[in-house]
């Protein structure tokens, strides 16, 4: 293959990925605006404060907002622990064997399973077989199975990414096998770990299928976690299928979009004060200065 031929394939390589990256920004862009320029003009303290009046013709959304943020909270409080340990497990306490790739696969494909599936699964079992009925506490448990496998994968992840010379040298130095974890391991991988579980948040937070089968979808404002309640997705969609209301249906996605843009804001902002993005920028800019010499 001569030079040219190779510059330029590389040359249309690169034009095809920057196109391919502007073709995603660009639909980004159009669907964000679409949203806000249509929701934006209907948003006011008054409707982020104030409860939904004629199933939502009228009023405002302080109790879907007030469910989201229980259901994603305790969906978070079951699947992270879970996740986390099992991440811990999988890398730091077990080899690769059989049995870990039968665990990593079956993770893999509980990823994928359709969202519909883990709602018909949480109304079968939690609401009706455990007796919970449609509440927070139903909801938050399936939309914690769902997550689960992408807090696992991404802690998993994130301690796989650690150097093994952090263990060493702190096993040297004395500290037992799950001191070096907490103390070493874990902050380092922390940035990777708080990626997964943002990812979870707009999972649990985007999510309508499953929620809408275990939930319930009551306008109240819910006092307790065995309460039902109607998140802010379920709400919007009820709104735009049902014709109730499409200016407030679009309102509310827009307060959803901008909740999750802070959400996503706030958690890039600590990510700068850990430990291990503090070591991960360091050996980046050591390596580009080693580079340059």
């Amino acid at each position: 293959m001569s030079l040219f031929t190779v510059r330029t394939t590389q040359k249309f390589a690169f034009v095809f990925l920057r196109m391919t990256a502007i073709v995603t920004l660009g639909c980004l862009a159009l669907i964000l605006f679409y949203i806000l320029h249509a929701g934006l003009p209907h948003i006011s303290l008054e409707f982020i404060l104030g409860f939904p009046k004629d199933m939502g013709r009228s009023g405002g959304i302080f109790p879907t907002i007030v469910g989201t943020i229980w259901l994603t909270a305790a969906s978070l409080v079951v699947a992270v622990p879970i996740g986390l340990g099992a991440a811990i497990f999988l890398t730091e306490y077990t080899r690769r064997g059989r049995l870990i790739g039968v665990i990593r696969y079956f993770t893999a494909n509980l990823a994928g399973v359709p969202s519909v599936v883990f709602g018909l699964f949480g109304l079968a079992f939690f609401v009706i077989h455990l007796g919970f009925g449609w509440s927070i506490l139903s909801g938050a448990l399936t939309l914690a199975l769902m997550i689960l496998p992408i807090i696992i994968r991404t802690a998993e992840e994130a301690f796989s990414a650690v150097p093994n010379a952090y263990r060493e040298g702190s096993l040297a130095l004395g500290a037992t096998r799950w001191q070096t974890i907490q103390k070493v391991v874990f902050p380092s991988a922390l940035p990777g770990i708080m990626t997964g579980i943002v990812l979870g948040i707009g999972r649990v937070v985007g999510e309508t299928a499953a929620v809408f089968l275990t939930v319930g979808g009551a306008l109240h404002l819910p006092a307790g976690i065995m309460d039902p309640c109607r998140p802010m997705t379920l709400h919007l969609y009820l709104l735009a299928a049902e014709g109730i209301s499409l200016s407030r249906a679009n309102a509310t996605a827009a307060v959803l979009v901008l909740g999750i843009f802070i959400i996503n804001t706030v958690a890039n902002l600590l990510l700068n004060y850990f430990p291990g993005n503090k070591d991960t920028e360091r050996q980046k800019r050591g390596g580009k200065e080693r580079i340059k010499s």
